[in-house]
């Protein structure tokens, strides 16, 4: 019977509550749960497991050149971050208040470390995030103009 319930969580696409359930059944812990909880274990498994997806998704979709993330961020009085500021970025208000970012400084100071750091973490947050760099911007910029979109 459990083997038919997993066969139908896949076939229904319930990955979540599949590997939930099927880790229950291997440790034999399905006893140890009353019927609500089991079933409030699962829920939140599939919940869990379809968050992590959907910002996944976000991410493959934002075509980020490499990985980053804002606890990665390197504060040496060299780069001339300030940490508040960053942190205060990372909450992506600023999305919400239509404004944009601007990131300068020098070759090699990481730049596009820092942008890709602040577009994961709107991805995290549940924004749709599309990474290009300047030139390949203005090239868009300049196709959309010529053709009217």
């Amino acid at each position: 019977m459990n083997n038919n319930t997993l066969d139908k969580l896949r076939k229904m696409k319930f990955y979540g509550m599949f590997h939930a359930f099927k880790t229950s059944l291997e440790g034999g812990k399905t006893n140890d749960y009353t019927a609500d909880e089991l079933l409030a274990q699962l829920v939140d498994a599939e919940w869990d497991d379809r968050q992590n997806r959907k910002i996944e998704r976000t991410i493959l979709y934002a075509k980020f050149r490499y990985k980053a993330s804002i606890e990665d961020v390197n504060y040496h009085a060299s780069r001339s971050l300030d940490r508040n500021q960053v942190q205060r970025l990372a909450e992506c208000n600023f999305i919400d208040r239509f404004e944009n970012i601007i990131v300068t400084g020098s070759t090699g100071i990481g730049k596009s470390y820092l942008a890709t750091a602040l577009g994961y973490q709107a991805c995290i947050l549940g924004y749709r995030v599309f990474y290009t760099s300047t030139p390949k911007l203005f090239a868009k910029l300049k196709m959309a103009k010529a053709n009217g979109s």
